[in-house]
């Protein structure tokens, strides 16, 4: 490297490191969490995993960049399935893409946009399943973002289902490419192919309603709301209304609602992972972690409903340590694990309270909701940051 520190700060001098090393950088810019969680994963799935979250922050640049426009969006996010499903042109599409992105994404962002062709490269290195696997999910979140993208935010989505189909282009997708990825790897894990993605998708939206709890006063900010206006409409408060500023007694019944909501989808996360082979317990500790730092942030949410900035309801650093103490320690018996599930979430639950559903829903993914609340919903499961 003739005495070139490594570093996202200089692209190029990325070039030398090994693959596995390589992503590795790029998910400590620009996801601790997953760079955290990602590398508790067996070998043989560390690559594919890291590749795809990767793939998938792209997407999420793209849809976040303020500088381009509806269309730009829709274009780029068509050309990159194109790269992602071939292989070819990763070149001229990252040469293209890169100079319009602004100050307001992150460096690691922009730093990923320029080393895009190196990541397809690795993309393709993989088995021809996992690449189905992953282009795939690309696809889904790359035709479903700019749908939302570009509605009119400003006053919430009009119903839970809405809010479901958006979680499933960001979140649900995800997850079900995942519980592809976990298939292909293990022959004792694929005897549960159905059922795994079924309830992939709700684990996914129940990371990423937790996100959207989390940062409600981030979004408004920007004039953005991803809450569900048939929730607000059934306690009497307009999300129209709804500003920093908003101190409302009816909407944080809202909030207690779509809580209880996002529980029962972490549930079916516990039930998820209770699938996984016991002794596979780097798979375990992946969905282990990001589960329990879910149901700790809805926690705290929950016992603050008056919060009005995301850093009031973010978890502590001792909190994420307890987590991975505890799953560490329990994470291969399934007793133990529903048992502590039960204890630590039992109050997010909103007592004598159901969703009922709209006459009509929409249900692309035909998932089998949680018991009591959604029915129908879990439909189609903003942003790959997932808690």
């Amino acid at each position: 490297m003739n005495g070139t520190q490594v570093s996202l700060d200089n692209p190029k001098s990325l070039s030398k490191l090994s693959d596995d090393d390589f992503q590795a950088l790029l998910l400590e810019g620009v996801s601790r969490t997953f760079a955290l969680t990602i590398p508790q994963l067996p070998n043989e799935l560390y690559g594919a995993v890291a590749n795809a979250y990767l793939l998938c922050r792209i997407v999420d640049t793209i849809e976040d960049e303020v500088s381009l426009s509806p269309e730009q969006k829709r274009y780029f996010c068509s050309e990159f399935i194109n790269v992602v499903k071939t292989g070819v042109n990763s070149e001229p599409f990252a040469v293209e893409l890169a100079p319009l992105l602004s100050v307001q994404t992150i460096p690691a962002e922009h730093t990923l946009i320029h080393v895009l062709p190196r990541v397809i490269e690795i993309t393709h290195k993989f088995d021809p399943a996992q690449v189905e696997a992953l282009a795939t999910c690309v696809e889904t979140m790359a035709q479903g973002m700019p749908i939302f993208q570009a509605q009119d935010l400003s006053a919430g989505l009009p119903t839970l289902a809405d809010m479901d189909r958006y979680c499933y282009y960001v979140a649900g997708c995800v997850g079900e490419m995942l519980a592809k990825l976990f298939c292909h790897y293990s022959p004792e894990i694929d005897q549960h192919r159905d059922q795994l993605l079924k309830l992939s998708v709700s684990f996914g939206q129940g990371l990423q309603m937790t996100n959207i709890l989390k940062d409600i006063w981030d979004d408004a900010q920007r004039g953005v709301c991803w809450l569900p206006q048939d929730i607000f409409t059934e306690v009497g408060f307009d999300l129209k209304t709804l500003t920093p500023e908003t101190n409302d007694e009816n909407f944080r019944t809202g909030l207690e609602h779509l809580i209880s909501i996002a529980h029962e989808h972490l549930h079916n996360a516990l039930v998820y992972t209770q699938l996984l082979p016991s002794n596979e317990t780097g798979m375990r500790n992946f969905c282990l972690w990001a589960l329990g730092m879910a149901v700790l942030t809805l926690k705290k949410i929950k016992q603050n409903l008056h919060f009005n900035d995301s850093d009031q309801v973010k978890i502590s650093r001792k909190s994420v340590k307890a987590t991975i103490i505890a799953t560490r320690l329990i994470g291969r018996s399934n007793f133990m694990l529903s048992f502590l599930f039960n204890t630590v979430s039992r109050e997010l639950k909103t007592p004598d309270w159901t969703y009922q559903l709209p006459t009509s829903t929409c249900n692309p993914t035909d998932i089998d909701a949680p018991e009591g609340t959604l029915s129908s919903t879990d439909s189609q499961t903003q942003r790959t940051n997932h808690v």
